[in-house]
């Protein structure tokens, strides 16, 4: 069996399973709202399915290489000193624009959230710019260089998870108003399972901010020869400023810069290496044909093999990013409304992602290319080769820019670890112990957090460059905390049956199972596909790196088989405590957020002017500040009453949703008169401010 056709029987049984929980919830159908949500999804997989099959499987001429030329030789440094001072200013315009957007926060839900109202297209560049980190760039240009499109797989198998994500835990995730991935385990099952999760999150996320800064500090040391750790602790204490003073909106509005700025810089990289070798035809048969498929060997590779690959990055990493990883959940939670955050992770998964899976394999690709071409000796070391084409390629100060865009990579990836560690210190850990802690308590807190996160993962930097393999033993780390969170998160979601026992033991159980296959990999021989064991390395943790891809297919296996068996043996709790929380139950969770009933659907936009005053009162379990409509504004709504939620915004709508915030409707000023919404204090702050008052839209959510 081919890696294609594995990936696609495998997937697509979990595509279909979505697609189900879909239609029986009327998200999929054959008209209207469902039918266009039936034909994004199946259009996403159908796009997926042509291009790898047509990489796979399609007939491409082939050019003969060329012997070196001699002309290159390896310098000791990479770039110019106009090159360094444009990576310098960059990490100033970033400090600025951090600090600048973040300073109105007045409270955690402003810090954690950015008071939860930005734009669809805001959110899902800043989820482009989390998603590409530097590891990025230096570990997907590597297997670029020696494995060539296949790189793109990572980033290219996501899109079997879009129907249980849009249409499962999305609504739920977003209605429920969870501020922490632990915080929906305790509401599901107990406060046992909620430590739980908090302290393997804890070590999956403290772990890739250690990893993300070593890995900027080796960029640094590669280019400038700097110390490793010196690097890392520059990075480290930028990121740290403007996310202490401020929170998701200061990571949201600098990754939104950042988001640009790597996509860009990685595509010029390409099209100069397109354009420097003739042409897109010259470049494209340069190529070796195997370094132009999709898919490598199925399992006879056990550095590189695709089955490896679409179980570890695929289906446990994917679905830990998506569904459980603290950064992306903030990041989603913090749009206006559910629909825009489903508009951001269609467009992220569907659009912005292959053109990321070519952003971060660009410098391999084209690295390989010009070894082809004879420019580059064949013998050029895969883990530089993104630094040796951006330098090859680019003049003075272009390569600059080309380095700002790894820089951004890195601090766009590092600020939104940083606040999501944050946010569970702040919420299941410090909390839970001082409940009688006030909001600027817990802010202090947040602050406190942010800083000493960005301290310990400097810290790690040692640790990390200790290892031979930096990326073979993060890759074990993460594969022995990723299943059972994943498929502890999964049951509780998708069934209702699933029980509190039975997610301990999944979190517990599954973790020391896997554990014990770092000693004993012998144990994951049964689930490797055929993947040949790779040889023991010498001391205690020798079997890390012989099943370095396996070890996640073996994790998900005992972490689903211990979860099914414990829950046919205990008690579930009944659907009454669990609504809201699970598949299905989505008016619930509707209900419990605006404190009345309420369908997921919104009224048309409509213009308004903006009036103020100095009563308010804060309603529903969102503790919303209610806001005053005009019959006229009502009725432009669709017939808007008391009790409904309303969405107000500045009329620019290039602001993203900078000025704009939530509000209950309070009343109905039945005076006749045009269009208006009176606001209180919050949202008068926050929309309008010190300027002179603008021309507002207004949209009825739910």
């Amino acid at each position: 069996m081919t890696g294609f056709a594995y990936q696609y029987l495998v997937g697509g049984l979990v595509f279909a399973i979505g697609l189900v929980y879909g239609y029986r919830q009327g998200y999929i159908g054959t008209s209207g709202k469902p039918l266009r949500n039936a034909l994004v999804v199946l259009g996403g997989f159908g796009f997926f399915m042509g291009l790898q099959g047509w990489l796979q499987f399609g007939d491409m001429a082939v050019r003969e290489p060329k012997p070196f030329d001699g002309s290159w030789t390896r310098s000791e440094t990479i770039g110019t000193p106009l090159d360094y001072a444009i990576m310098a200013g960059y990490f100033v315009a970033m400090l600025l624009i951090g600090t600048w957007f973040g300073k109105d926060n007045k409270g955690t839900k402003d810090f954690f959230f950015g008071g939860q109202r930005f734009s669809w297209w805001l959110i899902s560049f800043s989820l482009v710019a989390t998603t590409v980190g530097s590891a990025s760039f230096v570990k997907y240009s590597r297997i670029a260089y020696k494995h060539g499109i296949a790189s793109s797989q990572t980033y290219l198998n996501d899109w079997f998870w879009l129907p249980l994500l849009l249409f499962g835990w999305l609504p739920i995730l977003y209605f429920s108003r969870i501020v922490s991935i632990p915080e929906y385990f305790e509401r599901r099952f107990g406060r046992g399972q909620r430590n739980l999760a908090t302290w393997l999150l804890l070590a999956y996320l403290v772990g890739y901010v250690g990893i993300n800064l070593f890995t900027m500090g080796r960029a640094l040391n590669t280019l400038l020869g700097w110390p490793v750790f010196a690097s890392a602790l520059l990075v480290a204490s930028i990121s740290a400023i403007y996310v202490t003073f401020g929170g998701q909106t200061s990571v949201i509005m600098t990754d939104l810069f950042q988001g640009v700025m790597l996509l860009a810089t990685g595509l010029v990289l390409l099209l100069l290496g397109v354009a420097h070798l003739g042409g897109f035809i010259d470049f494209w048969e340069l190529l070796p044909r195997g370094h132009r498929q999709a898919f490598p060997h199925l399992n006879a590779d056990p550095s590189y093999p695709a089955v490896g690959v679409f179980w570890q990055d695929g289906m446990a990493n994917s679905a830990m990013f998506y569904f459980l990883n603290q950064g992306i959940v903030m990041r989603l939670l913090a749009a206006r409304s559910v629909e825009d955050s489903r508009k951001a992770t269609v467009s992220m998964m569907l659009v912005l992602m292959p053109i990321a899976a070519v952003v971060v394999a660009s410098g391999g690709w084209v690295a390989r290319a010009l070894v082809s071409n004879g420019e580059l000796p064949p013998d050029l070391v895969p883990k530089e080769s993104f630094f040796i084409a951006a330098e090859f390629l680019t003049r003075p100060g272009m390569f600059g820019l080309v380095m700002a865009a790894l820089t951004a990579a890195l601090m766009s990836t590092v600020d939104t670890l940083i606040t999501a560690i944050a946010a569970i210190a702040v919420n299941d850990v410090y909390k839970p112990r001082h409940p009688e802690a006030t909001d600027k308590q817990l802010l202090k807190v947040a602050r406190i957090s942010s800083v000493s996160i960005a301290v310990l993962g400097v810290a790690l930097v040692p640790v990390f460059n200790t290892f031979k393999s930096i990326y073979s033993a993060h890759g074990a780390f993460t594969a022995a905390v990723t299943p059972p969170l994943v498929v502890a998160l999964l049951l509780a979601v998708f069934w209702r049956r699933y029980t509190a026992t039975a997610a301990t033991w999944t979190m517990a159980g599954g973790s020391l199972l896997i554990g014990a296959s770092l000693f004993f990999p012998q144990m994951i021989t049964p689930f490797a596909h055929g993947v040949p064991m790779r040889e023991l390395g010498e001391g205690i943790f020798g079997g890390v790196d012989s099943y370095k891809f396996m070890r996640a297919f073996f994790g998900l296996a005992v972490c689903f088989a211990i979860g099914i068996t414990v829950t046919m043996f205990t008690k579930a709790r009944p659907l009454d405590e669990v609504k809201g929380l699970v598949w299905g139950t989505v008016k619930d969770a509707i209900h419990w957020y605006k404190g009345a009933p309420g369908e997921e659907v919104e009224s048309p936009w409509a213009d308004a002017s903006a009036a103020s005053t100095d009563d308010e009162e804060l309603r529903g379990r969102g503790r919303l500040p209610t806001v005053t409509l005009s019959r006229a504004l009502a009725d432009a709504l669709g017939g808007a009453v008391v009790g409904d939620l309303v969405y107000v915004t500045d009329a620019r709508s290039w602001l993203g949703g900078l000025r704009s915030g939530h509000g209950i409707v309070g009343a109905i000023d039945e005076d006749e008169g045009a269009p208006r919404v009176t606001l209180g204090p919050t949202l008068w702050s926050v929309i309008v401010g010190h300027a002179k008052p603008r021309p507002l839209r207004v949209r009825k959510l739910y």
